[in-house]
C-alpha cells in the first residue's frame, strides 16, 4: 500500500538529532518561552525575510492572534468584514468569526484554487476592512493584483500561509528584496501541523511580519496579555510554542527547501507522465510559487477514481469534501450558491505527495492513473 502520507517515513532522518534535543531540553528545565522558541523565532524570521517571528500554538491561533492585534491597535474593529476565498478550509472562517469580525466569502479561480482577484472589488463595501489571502494546497495566491486592489480600496491584506512554507513569489513588498510567503503582506498566519510541508510532532504556529509594533501586541496576547509576569495590558490567551516543537523545527526548517524541491520535481513528473482525459491536472507555471503540500487532481466521477486506486494499493484523500457554506455550522449560509467552489470541492482528489515518495511508487501512481480510462472503457464496453 502506499500511504497518502508517511510522517513516521518523513521524520525518519531527523530521529538521532531530535533525540538529542529532546535530551536537551529535559536537562535545562525550561519547557515553555525560552531559547529554543527564541531561536527558532529568529531563525524562521530569517527564512521568510521578515523582521518578526512570534511562535504560537497552532495555525489557527496565529490568524486569530492577527485579527485581535489588529483590533488592539485600532486597526480593526469588531464587526468589520474580510474577505476570503469561498473554498477555503474551515479554519480561516473560524478565525475571523473568532475575533468578532465578519467573513465574505468570494469565488476562487478553478484553474488555481485560490481566491479570483477579479471577484474581489464587487464584494467591497464600507465595511470592508482587510482581505485573508489563503495560499490553498501550497501554491501563492495572485498577490500583485490582490495587494494594488488593497491599496485602492485602504484595505490590510493578511496571509494564511499555513500550507505553503518556503513558496516564492516574483512580488516585491514594499522595499523588501525577500518574496517567500509570510513576507508578502502586513501579517502571515503558519501551521506547523505534522502533516505540513515544515511540520512538528504536534501542533505548532507562527506569525510573521514586518510590523513591530503589531509583533509586540501578539507576543503578549500569546501570553495571557501580558509582556511582564502578572502584569496583563490585554485580555489575551494562552497559545504558545512549546521549547520542544522549536527546538523540532529548527532541526527540520535547513532541510525544507530541498524537501520543497523534491515535491515540485514529483509534481512535474505528474503533470508531464498522467495523461487521461477524465483527469484535470493542476495549474503551475513551474514557478517557485508552489511548494505543492498537496498535489490536487480533479474528476467528474471522483468518488469512482479514488476507489480505483484504493483497489490499486493508493490510499488518497479529499481535501475537502464539504465547502464552508454547506458545513452544518454555517446554517445562515446553507442557501447561498458558490458554484465554482462547490465544483471543486465535489471533483478533487489529493494524490499522494511527499519528500519520501520513492521513483517507482511515484511510477506506479502514474501507472495506475493512466489506466484509470481503460477501466471505464471496459465497463461500458
Amino acid at each position: 500500500m502506499i500511504k497518502f502520507l508517511d510522517l513516521r517515513k518523513i521524520n525518519e532522518p531527523y530521529e538521532v538529532a531530535f533525540q538529542e534535543k529532546l535530551k536537551s531540553v529535559l536537562e535545562s528545565g525550561w519547557y515553555i518561552l525560552g531559547k529554543e522558541v527564541v531561536a527558532f523565532e529568529r531563525h524562521f524570521a530569517t527564512y521568510c525575510g521578515t523582521k518578526h517571528c512570534i511562535g504560537v500554538g497552532n495555525g489557527f491561533d496565529a490568524l486569530v492572534l492577527i485579527f485581535k492585534g489588529y483590533i488592539q491597535l485600532g486597526k480593526l474593529q469588531k464587526g468589520d468584514e474580510v474577505i476570503v476565498p469561498a473554498n477555503t478550509y474551515i479554519a480561516s472562517i473560524l478565525a475571523i468569526l473568532q475575533a468578532d469580525l465578519v467573513p465574505v466569502l468570494v469565488e476562487p479561480r478553478l484553474e488555481t484554487y485560490n481566491i479570483n482577484p477579479d471577484l474581489i472589488a464587487e464584494k467591497i463595501t464600507s465595511k470592508t476592512k482587510a482581505i485573508l489571502v489563503v495560499h490553498l494546497y501550497g501554491q501563492l495566491a495572485e498577490m500583485n493584483p490582490i495587494n494594488k486592489i488593497a491599496h485602492q480600496h485602504n484595505l490590510m491584506v493578511i496571509e494564511d500561509a499555513a500550507q505553503a512554507h518556503g513558496a516564492i513569489s516574483d512580488f516585491r513588498f514594499q522595499i523588501s528584496d525577500f518574496i517567500k510567503s509570510g513576507n508578502l503582506s502586513g501579517a502571515a498566519a503558519f501551521s506547523f501541523y505534522p502533516g505540513k510541508n515544515l511540520g512538528t510532532l504536534g501542533d505548532g504556529g507562527a506569525v510573521t511580519t514586518n510590523d513591530t509594533e503589531l509583533a509586540k501586541v501578539i507576543q503578549s496576547l500569546r501570553n495571557y496579555g501580558s509582556e511582564e509576569k502578572y502584569k496583563n495590558e490585554y485580555v489575551g490567551i494562552n497559545s504558545r510554542l512549546d521549547e520542544l516543537q522549536a527546538a523540532f523545527l529548527s532541526i527540520k526548517l535547513p532541510h525544507l527547501d530541498t524537501e520543497n524541491n523534491i515535491r515540485r520535481a514529483i509534481a512535474n513528473r505528474y503533470i508531464s507522465e498522467i495523461k487521461n482525459d477524465k483527469i484535470i491536472l493542476p495549474f503551475w507555471d513551474l514557478s517557485d510559487n508552489h511548494v505543492f503540500h498537496l498535489f490536487v487532481i480533479r474528476t467528474e466521477k471522483r468518488d469512482e477514481l479514488q476507489q480505483f486506486l484504493l483497489d490499486n494499493g493508493i490510499q488518497t484523500m479529499i481535501h475537502y469534501p464539504i465547502p464552508p457554506h454547506q458545513q452544518k455550522a454555517f446554517l445562515a449560509w446553507n442557501h447561498l450558491s458558490f458554484p465554482i467552489t462547490e465544483k471543486i470541492h465535489n471533483e478533487i482528489l489529493s494524490l499522494p505527495m511527499s519528500p519520501v515518495l520513492t521513483i517507482k511508487e511515484v511510477d506506479f501512481i502514474i501507472k495506475i492513473l493512466n489506466q484509470y480510462l481503460d477501466s471505464i472503457n471496459k465497463c461500458n464496453g
